[in-house]
């Protein structure tokens, strides 16, 4: 997501730094264009924004949620306590303008869906916890500092832009599994349960293309007001089931890319979709790559390309 946001701002005429301390990076990712720092955001913001920036997008965290709950330490501490050093050096040196990466996890177990921000936030893991306290945070300093702030609550991000795309190094996001195993690097994709209150009885889920949700960062970025702190959504509008994915992938891949059946996952919800009304009104933001055969075709040229270099 950084990756693709700073090509997106380059592209856009802006000036970038990236700063990243590569635990989970790559420095090949960091586009043509952009200054590249190589260090602990919570160490290097403070000298880094006397520079005199006009803008900081939040992207830094640890974000597996099995992980969460096993070590929390490594994510109140590596999410909450970087983000407020963050903060800190945001208002010392009195940076107007910030972007945050949040996430739908925030919210837990919706009650209505799709899930309006207006939604209860009871996040069910350590993960969506932490981003939850940074989200109060940020609300703090733009109360008390005049910070012009936005937090954007991600769903299913998906697909590629050009040569940037998802590479990590614990896979545990649908749409590239399934490409793995058309790659032949996994035998099979697990279905964990077919028997949701859903259409075709697998989970429903929203998926959105990086290259729309890079440009909701730039729109937040213009948009930001002194003194306010805003969230906003971004998902597709539309859930795409498990089965559907696969079968996607099935088309756009020529593979026939073989599924299992497997138990449910405890806490699992049938349907998780966003009500993006809010970002469409108060940014005009409207995805434009929302069929799902684009985000999966985008991703399967980036995931072959990376293949064969």
């Amino acid at each position: 997501m950084g990756s693709v946001c700073a090509a997106r701002l380059l592209e856009n005429g802006h000036q970038v730094t990236v700063v990243d301390d590569l635990s989970t990076g790559h420095a090949d990712a960091v586009p043509p264009g952009a200054t590249f720092v190589r260090a602990d955001i919570a160490e290097a913001a403070g000298d880094l924004l006397a520079e005199g920036y006009d803008g900081v997008l939040h992207f830094a965290a640890k974000s597996l949620v099995g992980e969460s709950m096993e070590d929390p330490h490594k994510y109140w501490q590596g999410n909450v306590v970087t983000s407020l050093r963050l903060l800190e050096a945001v208002r010392e040196h009195g940076t107007p303008r910030l972007v945050f990466s949040s996430t739908a996890a925030t919210y837990g177990e919706p009650d209505v869906v799709p899930i309006p921000e207006d939604a209860p936030a009871r996040p069910t893991n350590t993960y969506g916890a932490t981003k939850l306290a940074i989200d109060h945070a940020i609300s703090s300093y733009a109360t008390a500092h005049g910070l012009g702030a936005v937090s954007l609550r991600y769903f299913n991000v998906a697909g590629a832009h050009g040569s940037f795309g998802e590479r990590h190094a614990v896979e545990t996001h649908l749409i590239p599994i399934v490409l793995q195993v058309a790659l032949g690097k996994r035998e099979q994709v697990q279905m964990y349960g077919t028997d949701w209150p859903t259409e075709d009885g697998t989970c429903v889920r929203d998926y959105i293309h990086v290259t729309d949700l890079a440009d909701a960062h730039l729109l937040a970025l213009e948009n930001a007001r002194p003194g306010e702190h805003r969230i906003y959504n971004l998902g597709n509008g539309t859930g795409f089931s498990v089965q559907q994915v696969i079968e996607t992938c099935r088309e756009v891949t020529g593979h026939p890319i073989p599924a299992a059946v497997a138990p449910r996952r405890a806490g699992d919800p049938a349907t998780l979709v966003a009500a993006s009304d809010r970002a469409r009104e108060e940014l005009s933001w409207k995805p434009k790559l929302a069929d799902l055969s684009v985000i999966v075709r985008d991703a399967w040229e980036f995931t072959r390309a990376r293949e064969q270099s």
